[in-house]
This record gives structure tokens, sequence and C-alpha cells, in this order.
């Protein structure tokens, strides 16, 4: 009764919940794709681009088509500017305007530092998909190694249960055995449970359901490594660092509105021209000695500043300040940077002598279980130490599958360090 609950458990998840079985690459891709933070960060990268047009609007020609028509009494006053007119039109465009100009230029390259944010986020998508995705392929080793660690015994404790009723063995060794059994079963649950865990925090990054699992490919490839010296890795790193190049275009944005506001004084010219239909009944003859029904002008307009007032400069120097203090912020982060990626990439060499010990430890621990086994078939080795190998050998696997995915952790946070990570795991 007890097993045909939990298969009927096991087949109600089944029907609810789907696993998928995906590369790196693949994850990655759907992940910079459809992820929330890149979608944002894509729209406001089309924002920084519309508000460019938005600066180079008066530079466009504007033009407005409207009525003024109006019973006068006396002379024809003007409305809005314009004589009283049945039809009347006008544009304006700016042909030469030096602030504008400096705040065109300033938005673009706001524009461009939205980009430079906009691939950033695309990074750092990909580098935490592809941490959730090595925890995921770490912890589905552990468990197939747990499960089989568990069959093992299994076979072990039918072996010593029939030892002990023959009576070649003390009843101690069966409890004995049962332990171990019980131990292992208890590690593979745990370790079902981690990828459980791991194979749904996957899903859900990459915008599956909550009941959905990801899990990795078996035979996917690791983190490659990068081959690069560690002042390699530093030059590419201040180059390519996101932070540094969206700072810098924002430094290159203050100092174009730098010169917006010293340029308040010079001299602005805009290209202006209006129509206007006149109507008899508004008594223009009684007042001019000529009467036009279409009436038109084109020209340019002059503005100079005299006393642009006291905005200006102090706009100046506010922007003049802000230089200085982005100035020391980007000395501070290239400082920041250029000590996180030599942290990276020693920790990235003693994760790599890690993984080695560990690898050797497991040659060893195998090499151990060989001879015990060999012992045990001639008679000189019992169960018991048959066992402690096969455990030793399992908790070897275990710390070795721990020490190479602390290499590939190591090398995707370098590699995201140094700019490389699409670019190497797309």
């Amino acid at each position: 009764m007890r097993k045909l609950l939990l298969a009927f458990a096991v087949l109600s998840w089944a029907a609810r919940a789907e696993v998928r079985i995906l590369t790196l690459r693949q994850a990655i891709e759907r992940a910079v794709n459809q992820h929330p933070d890149v979608v944002i960060a894509r729209l406001n990268e089309q924002i920084a681009g519309e508000n460019i047009r938005v600066a180079r609007g008066p530079f466009n020609p504007r033009v407005i088509v409207g009525s003024g028509a109006a019973w006068s009494s006396g002379f024809p006053m003007s409305i809005e500017g314009s004589a009283p007119a049945i039809v009347q039109a006008r544009a304006i465009q700016s042909i030469y305007n030096r602030p504008l100009s400096f705040r065109v230029a300033a938005a673009r390259e706001e524009a461009r530092g939205a980009a430079i944010d906009s691939s950033a986020r695309r990074a750092e998508v990909a580098h935490r998909t592809a941490t959730l995705y090595l925890e995921a392929d770490r912890a589905r080793r552990q468990a197939d190694l747990a499960t089989k660690q568990v069959e093992s015994l299994e076979r072990v404790a039918e072996v010593v249960r029939a030892r002990v009723s023959e009576g070649r063995e003390l009843d101690i060794e069966n409890r004995r055995s049962a332990l171990s059994l019980g131990q292992a079963r208890q590690r593979a649950l745990t370790f079902r449970a981690d990828q459980d865990n791991a194979e749904a925090n996957l899903a859900v990054a990459l915008g599956f359901g909550p009941d959905d699992r990801v899990r990795p490919a078996s035979d996917d490839q690791s983190v490659p490594a990068p081959q690069r010296s560690e002042e390699q890795c530093v030059e590419e790193a201040l180059a390519s660092s996101a932070e540094i190049r969206r700072l810098e275009a924002s430094l290159r944005a203050k100092a174009l509105e730098l010169e917006s506001a010293k340029s308040a004084r010079w001299p602005q010219f805009d290209l202006v021209a209006q129509y206007g239909l006149f109507a008899k009944f508004q008594k223009y003859e009684e007042f001019f000695r000529r009467f036009e029904r279409h009436n038109g002008q084109l020209g340019i307009s002059l503005a100079l500043p005299i006393l642009p007032g006291g905005s200006a400069n102090a706009e100046a120097a506010r922007t003049n300040l802000e230089m200085q203090r982005m100035r020391t912020e980007l000395n501070v982060i290239r400082e920041r940077i250029a000590l996180d990626t030599r942290r990276r990439y020693a920790e990235q060499r003693t994760a790599e002598s890690a993984r080695d010990v560990a690898r050797l430890d497991l040659e060893v621990a195998r090499e151990q279980l060989g001879i015990v086994l060999a012992q045990s078939e001639e008679g000189r080795a019992g169960l018991r130490q048959v066992e402690e190998a096969r455990t030793t050998e399992s908790a070897r696997w275990i710390a070795y599958y721990d020490a190479q995915h602390a290499v590939e952790q190591a090398r995707l946070n370098l590699l995201r360090q140094t700019g490389d990570i699409l670019a190497v795991l797309q």
C-alpha cells in the first residue's frame, strides 16, 4: 500500500511538472533573451534613443496651423502675436543653437551609457544562470552517486544477512550494515532534495513554472579556463568593464552639459515662416492703405543673450563639481576592479590546485577499493573492509565533485570580471 501511494504521488507530480534537459548554452540563450532584468535594460536603451530625438526636436521644422478669426472693433489687435486671420500657419526651426547642440550630444552619450548598461545586464544574467546551472549539475552528480552507494550497500546488507543466518558472522554485523544502509539512504534523500531545489531554481530563473524542472545535460562541457596571464586579465577587465565605460560615458555627457552652460551667451538663429489669410470684415482697409488676403513672412530670427542671468554660471559650476566627483569615483573603481581581477585569478589557481589534490585522493581511494575487493575474493578481507572502502571512495567522489564545481565557479567569476562570459559561453 505504501509503495502504491508513493507511485501515485510521483505520477501526480510528473503530470503537473515537466523536466527539461538543457545545455549550458541553451540555458544562457534563453535567460539573456527573456529575463526581466534584460528586458528592462533593453527598454531603457530604447528610451535613451528616443531622448535623442526629443533633444533634436528644436532643429526639426515645427509647423502649426490654426485660425485666429475674430470680430474686431477698432484697430485689429494681435492674437497670440499674430493679426486676426481666418487661417494662419507658423513654422520655426533652430538652425544654430549651441546650448541645444551640446544637449543633443549629451543625449547621445547617455544613450551610449544605456547600451553599455544593457550589455552589462545581459552579462550579469548569464553569470547568474551559469551559477545556477553548475549548482544543479553538481547536485545531480552527487545524487546519482549517493543512489549508487545505496544500491551497493543494499547488496552488501543482503550478503551480511545471509552470512549471519549461516552463522559465519555475528548478529552485530547485520545491525551495522543496516545502520550504514540507513545513513546512505538519508544522504541520498538529502542530495535528491538538493537536486530538486537546484533544478527548480534554475527553471524559475529561465522563466518556466515553479513546478517545472530544468536538468543540465549529462554530456555538457564544463566552463573553459581563460588562457591569459594575470596581467592580461587585469588589462582586459579594465578595458571591458561596463561600470567604467558607463561612468566614462556619463562623464562625457557632463562635459557636454558644461559646454552647453558656457555657451549660453552665444547667438541663436532660428528659421521662421508665417502665413495668414485675412478677411475684409475685420476692417483692415480702414487702418491700412492696402489690403492683401494672402500674407506671408520668411526670415531668420536672431537672439543675442546679453545678460543670460546667474543660472547659467551656477549650472556650469555645479556640473564642474559633479565631473570632479565622477573622476574620483572612476579612479576608485579602476583600483577596485584591478584588485578584484587579481583576487579572482588567484581563486582560480587555488581552486585548480585543490581539484588536482582531490583527483589524486580519489585515485588513491579507487585503487584501495580495488585492492580490498581483490583481497575479499581471496578471503583475506571481510565485508566490513569492503564497505568502508566503498564509503571512502564515495566520499572522495563527492569531494572531487565539490572541487570541480569550485574550479568552474572560479572560472565563471573570472570570465565575468574580464567581460568574456557571453562570448565564451554562447
